[in-house]
């Protein structure tokens, strides 16, 4: 029997030609941390270097993935560490200097944006972050392809006024300084709250201090196949019938994702591990996450604890035996720690450490508590950042 539905497939393949599904962008992420220098020109040769080196084939990889396998991937973009950072080390810099350099890097390899000329102010500024909030305005004016964010406020954190005051000076300054062009200044800059560090979205892409040396995000567009699949539905269809639906649709435009992010990675040697954490287990346990949601909400935790169970055991029993029986297979050992193959030594002892939290209260209390659930949120999130490091 064929692994693959004929019916999926025509109509993940109608989502690219009828429901404006697209890969919106995929961006390469750089930290710069190692390009700190207090000579500020020895820095920006370090940033130009760097930039060409890791991304030398970034573009070349991403039109041949879009022209094989026929998937519309819109742009090809670069972000790296936020540059305020770099600029403490060099408090007689002019800022304006590093965009330069950024763009001068994004230019040789072919990318459309470079993202990172940005500072996070959202507790307080710290050196180099005044003075590059000052400078923006005429980084963007004096460049082409380079973007600027700025972190103002978070929620545990709340608004930071000074910097807010600056900002808006800064994008009206911005868009007078290119009057010329649209105000294409103001275009590039990006105001926010609560930024990720891994967003790949221009004009606010950066690459956060926490994140690996090198690294691919993908950003799928699928709202358009999203809306196009429920105006399919009748409009008194039932909620659980709308959201196996936006399920289903939401996991194939995640596996779109991932085939791309997986082929990327392979092409330019980011490592798999991190390709899987966040576009595998996505694509993969969302449609268990949308499940137990919905149970939960109708008041069916049974179904809801049975479906990740079974999911579970499924993927560990059923898959697992048939994948090594019929193809057997050598552990990678790309990612090792203490000599050892990293699933050995980390991620085993994590899954029995999660069975014993989830089983051990349910079987002497009868039920799980708010304080497992964030326990295992934490457990992940360590996980995730010890994987980052490999």
């Amino acid at each position: 029997m064929s692994m693959f539905n004929t019916g999926d497939i025509l109509e993940t393949i109608e989502m690219f030609t009828q429901d404006n599904l697209d890969v919106r962008t995929v961006t390469m992420g750089i930290s710069l941390l190692d390009c700190i220098d207090p000579d500020p020109k020895k820095a920006c040769e370090k940033i130009y270097n760097k930039i060409t080196t890791k991304a030398a084939d970034l573009v070349p990889a991403v039109e041949h993935i879009s022209a094989e396998y026929g998937i519309p991937i819109i742009n090809k973009r670069i972000s790296v560490t936020p540059i305020a950072m770099l600029l403490g080390a060099c408090p007689d810099a002019d800022p304006v200097d590093f965009a330069k350099a950024l763009d001068a890097a994004g230019k040789k390899v072919g990318v459309n944006f470079v993202g990172g000329y940005t500072a996070l102010v959202h507790k307080g500024f710290s050196a180099g972050d005044r003075r590059l909030i000052e400078s923006i305005p005429r980084a963007l004016a004096e460049t082409d392809i380079v973007c600027s964010s700025v972190n103002i406020g978070a929620t545990k954190a709340g608004l930071n006024m000074d910097a807010i005051k600056l900002m808006g000076e800064a994008v009206k300054r911005a868009s007078e300084l290119t009057a010329d062009r649209q105000c294409i200044g103001a275009a590039k800059l990006v105001v926010f709250c609560n930024a990720p560090e891994d967003n790949p979205f221009m004009a606010g892409a950066f690459h956060g201090p926490g994140e690996p040396d090198c690294e691919i995000h993908v950003g799928v567009s699928g709202p358009g196949a999203v809306r196009a699949a429920l105006a399919r539905l009748p409009k008194d269809a039932p909620i659980d019938e709308v959201a196996e639906l936006v399920k289903r649709t939401a996991f194939k435009i995640t596996r779109v994702g991932q085939l791309v992010a997986n082929l990327a990675s392979q092409a330019l040697g980011v490592p798999e591990s991190v390709i899987a954490l966040t576009f595998v287990a996505l694509g993969t346990s969302l449609p268990e996450l949308v499940t137990a949601i919905t149970s939960l909400i109708k008041g069916h935790s049974d179904l809801s604890l049975g479906n990740v169970v079974g999911a579970n055991v499924f993927n560990l029993v059923l898959v697992s035996g048939v994948s090594v029986t019929l193809a057997p297979f050598t552990v990678p050992q790309s990612a090792t720690i203490f000599g050892m193959n990293s699933s050995l030594v980390l991620e085993l002892p994590v899954m029995l450490a999660v069975m014993v939290l989830l089983t051990v209260p349910a079987l002497l209390k009868g039920k799980l508590s708010r304080v497992q659930g964030v326990a295992l949120l934490v457990i992940y999130a360590v996980f995730c950042g010890i994987q980052f490091t490999l």
